[in-house]
C-alpha cells in the first residue's frame, strides 16, 4: 500500500506526432513517464496496479470523466522503468492537456501529476492528397492510380488500405513503415460497370489512426443499350442472337453500336405471343434491331383462350349457363375462355323436358359438368320431353273398342300407350254388335262423345260398354198357342251373330238367309244351324252347352215353340 503523496512529483512527457493535418482523421498523442518505485517513507512500492491517463482540451482534464486505464506491468516497479501510451482517437490539430494518476491493488488513486501539453496529429501522411479522380474509363476496361503512404513517427507503424467497388486495392495493403520518414505505396484499382459516375472512400489505418481519400471515376459505353420489356397477361421468353438477353430473367444487354441482334420470342404454356413494337418491330416473327442508340423493343404475350361450344341433342328443351359466366344456351352455346380456365356447366330442363345427361368434354352423368380448357371443346347436353301413360279400361257387360288421335290405342288389343308431355289425345269408342257405348270415366271426360285428353301425367280412362237387350216378338212362345213365324228365326239369327261378333267368332252364314213373313217355312235346319252357332259361342267361353228339346231334328220335323224359347234364353244369357 502506497500513500497518494509519493505520485505528486510524477511527471509525464507528452510527444506529439508530427505530419500533415487531417481534420476529418483521428490523431493521436504519445505520453511517457518514469515509473515510481519507493513510497514517500522511503519503503519500496510492492502494490502498483495501474495508471491512469487523463486527456482534455479543457486546462484541467484531471481528474475529470475522460481517461484512459493503463494496466502497470508489475507491482514492484524498477529504477528508471520508462512507461509509454498512445493516446487515440484525438481531433487532428486540437491542443490537449495530460495528467497521470497511479492506482494501487487496492484502488486507491494518487493526486494528479503536473500537466504536459501538446498537439494530436496523424502517425502517417497520404498523398495525393484532395480527392483523386480516375477519369473516364471504358466498361469492361480498367485504370490503376498508386498512392503514398509515409511514417510521421520513430517506431513501427502497420496497416492496410480499403475501399468499395467498383474500386480495388491492387497492392501495396498491408504495410509495414520502419521509422520516421518511411514509406509504401498501395495502387488502386478501377473498373467501371456502369456509366453512373462512381465516388467512395479510401481508407488508410494504421494502429488505430484513420486516413481517407475521395476517389471518383466514370465509367464509359462504347456500345448501347438494348432493352426488352414484356407485355399482356400471358407469359413467355425473349432471347437474343448474338447472346446477352434472355428474358426471363435478363432483359437488357449493351452491344457495340452497329451490331445486328435478333429476338426470338416463345410464349410459354397457355399463352401465345401476340407481336413486337419498339425499334422497327412487328409482326410475330423475329425482330432485328440494328443497336446505335438505346433502344426498347417490347414483345407482347397473351393468355391463349379456347372456345367452349355447347349443343343440345334429343326432343326436349333446356339451357345450360357457364360458371364463370359466358355460356347461357339458350341463346349463347359458344364462348371462349383463357386456356387453364375451370368451367362448371349446368343444364336445367323446361317444364314437359327431362335432361337425361352430358357426353363429350370428358363429362358424364346428369349432375354439372366441369371442363378445363386446354383445348377447344363441346359438350352436348341430352334433352328427352317427358312422356306419359294414357290407358283405356272397358267396363261393362258390352263390348267395343276404343282407338285414340294420335294414333297409339287401338283397344281391341292395344290400350296402353305412352304419348310425349302436352300431346292432346283424342279417344273415340266404338260399340260392338250387340253393346251399347254409355260413356267415360276419367282423364276428365264424360258422356258419350270423344274423350279428349292433355298428357301431363299418367292418366287412365274408361270406357263402359252394356250389352243391348235383345227384343222378341211373341216373348215369351207359349207351347200350343203361339204360331211359329218367320221373323221368330230372323230375330234369334241376330241375335246370336252379335254374340259371336262379341266374343270374337265369325258371323255365321244361314241358309234361307232372307226369310218371307207369310212365305218361308220354318225348318229343321233353320233351328239346327241356330244350336250349331250358339253352342260354338258357349264352347270358346268354356260355359256347359244348352239344353235343347229334340236334340236332333230330321228333315221334316216341325218346329216348335219350345225350340226357339230355347234359342232365346241360351243367347240371352251370353256376355
Amino acid at each position: 500500500m502506497f500513500e497518494k503523496r509519493w505520485l505528486l512529483g510524477l511527471a509525464a512527457t507528452l510527444v506529439a506526432v508530427f505530419g500533415s493535418m487531417d481534420p476529418a482523421s483521428a490523431g493521436v498523442l504519445d505520453a511517457a513517464w518514469t515509473a515510481p518505485t519507493t513510497n514517500t517513507d522511503g519503503s519500496s512500492l510492492t502494490d502498483l496496479g495501474s495508471y491512469r491517463v487523463y486527456y482534455s482540451t479543457s486546462a484541467s482534464p484531471c481528474p475529470g470523466p475522460t481517461f484512459f486505464s493503463v494496466a502497470s506491468s508489475t507491482t514492484t516497479p524498477p529504477a528508471n522503468q520508462n512507461v509509454n501510451f498512445r493516446l487515440t482517437g484525438l481531433t487532428t490539430g486540437s491542443t490537449y492537456n495530460v495528467a497521470i494518476t497511479a492506482v494501487d491493488t487496492a484502488g486507491n488513486e494518487s493526486s494528479c501529476s503536473t500537466l504536459a501539453s501538446a498537439v494530436a496529429a496523424l502517425e502517417i501522411g497520404v498523398t495525393p492528397a484532395g480527392t483523386t479522380n480516375f477519369g473516364n474509363v471504358n466498361i469492361g476496361s480498367s485504370v490503376t492510380q498508386t498512392f503514398t503512404v509515409s511514417s510521421t513517427r520513430t517506431g513501427t507503424v502497420t496497416g492496410s488500405a480499403s475501399v468499395a467497388a467498383p474500386f480495388s486495392i491492387v497492392s501495396g495493403s498491408p504495410y509495414t513503415l520502419v521509422g520516421s520518414g518511411a514509406t509504401a505505396t498501395v495502387t488502386v484499382r478501377f473498373t467501371p460497370t456502369s456509366t453512373a459516375l462512381a465516388s467512395t472512400n479510401l481508407s488508410f489505418t494504421a494502429d488505430g489512426d484513420t486516413v481517407t481519400r475521395l476517389v471518383t471515376g466514370t465509367g464509359v459505353s462504347t456500345g448501347s443499350t438494348l432493352t426488352v420489356s414484356k407485355a399482356g397477361a400471358g407469359s413467355g421468353t425473349v432471347t437474343s442472337s448474338p447472346a446477352g438477353i434472355n428474358c426471363g430473367a435478363t432483359c437488357s444487354a449493351s452491344y457495340a453500336n452497329g451490331t445486328m441482334v435478333t429476338l426470338t420470342a416463345a410464349a410459354a404454356t397457355g399463352s401465345t405471343f401476340g407481336g413486337w413494337s419498339g425499334g422497327g418491330c412487328t409482326g410475330t416473327g423475329t425482330c432485328t434491331v440494328t443497336v446505335n442508340a438505346a433502344t426498347t423493343v417490347t414483345a407482347s404475350f397473351v393468355q391463349s383462350s379456347f372456345a367452349l361450344t355447347v349443343s343440345k341433342a334429343g326432343a326436349g328443351v333446356g339451357t345450360v349457363t357457364s360458371s364463370p359466366a359466358g355460356i347461357n344456351c339458350g341463346t349463347t352455346c359458344t364462348t371462349s375462355f383463357t386456356s387453364g380456365t375451370v368451367v362448371t356447366l349446368t343444364a336445367a330442363a323446361q317444364t314437359g323436358s327431362t335432361f337425361t345427361g352430358w357426353s363429350g368434354g370428358g363429362c358424364t352423368g346428369t349432375g354439372t359438368c366441369v371442363v378445363t380448357l386446354n383445348a377447344a371443346t363441346t359438350v352436348t347436353a341430352n334433352f328427352v320431353q317427358q312422356s306419359f301413360a294414357l290407358t283405356v279400361t272397358k267396363a261393362g257387360t258390352g263390348s267395343g273398342t276404343v282407338t285414340s288421335s294420335p294414333t297409339g290405342i287401338n283397344c281391341g288389343a292395344a290400350c296402353s300407350i305412352s304419348f310425349t308431355s302436352g300431346t292432346v289425345a283424342t279417344l273415340t269408342a266404338a260399340a260392338s254388335t250387340g253393346s251399347t257405348f254409355t260413356g267415360w270415366s276419367g282423364g276428365g271426360c264424360t258422356g258419350t262423345g270423344t274423350c279428349v285428353v292433355t298428357l301431363n301425367a299418367a292418366t287412365t280412362v274408361t270406357a263402359t260398354f252394356t250389352l243391348a237387350t235383345s227384343t222378341f216378338t211373341d216373348n215369351p212362345l207359349v207351347a200350343g198357342t203361339t204360331v211359329m213365324k218367320a221373323v221368330h228365326i230372323a230375330e234369334l239369327r241376330t241375335a246370336v251373330n252379335a254374340a259371336r261378333t262379341r266374343n270374337g267368332l265369325a258371323a255365321v252364314a244361314w241358309t234361307d238367309p232372307t226369310l218371307t213373313a207369310g212365305a218361308t217355312m220354318i225348318k229343321a235346319v233353320h233351328i239346327t244351324e241356330l244350336r250349331t252357332a250358339l253352342n260354338a259361342v258357349y264352347t270358346k267361353l268354356g260355359r256347359t252347352l244348352p239344353s235343347y228339346t229334340d236334340p236332333t231334328l230330321a228333315v221334316g220335323t216341325t218346329s216348335k215353340a219350345a225350340h226357339v224359347q230355347e234359342l232365346r234364353n241360351a243367347v240371352s244369357s251370353l256376355p
